[in-house]
C-alpha cells in the first residue's frame, strides 16, 4: 500500500486534542465523506478510503449529516424511464 506524508505544525494536534494517528484516521474518513458527498466516489470505496466496513461508513456518513443516498433528479428519472 502507498504511503503519503503530510508535513503539519505540532500545534494540530494539541488543537483538535488528538495524537498524529488518530488524526490520520479521521482525516481518512473526514475524505472519503467529502468526496463521497461530491458524487467522486462510491460507498464500497469511501469505506475503502476511510478503513470502514460499508456498514461503518454509512454510519459516518449519517454522524456527518450526510445522506448515504447518490441520487439526483436526473438520475432517478432515468432509472423510471429505464423500468418500464
Amino acid at each position: 500500500m502507498p504511503t503519503l506524508t503530510i508535513e503539519l505544525p505540532e500545534t494540530v494536534f494539541s488543537a483538535l486534542q488528538t495524537d498524529p494517528q488518530e488524526f490520520s484516521r479521521q482525516m481518512r474518513i473526514a475524505a472519503a465523506i467529502k468526496w463521497y458527498e461530491l458524487g467522486r466516489i462510491t460507498q464500497n470505496k469511501g469505506a475503502e478510503i476511510a478503513g470502514l466496513s460499508r456498514a461503518g461508513f454509512i454510519d459516518a456518513l449519517s454522524e456527518s449529516k450526510v445522506s448515504p443516498l447518490q441520487i439526483t433528479p436526473d438520475s432517478l428519472d432515468q432509472e423510471l424511464a429505464d423500468a418500464d
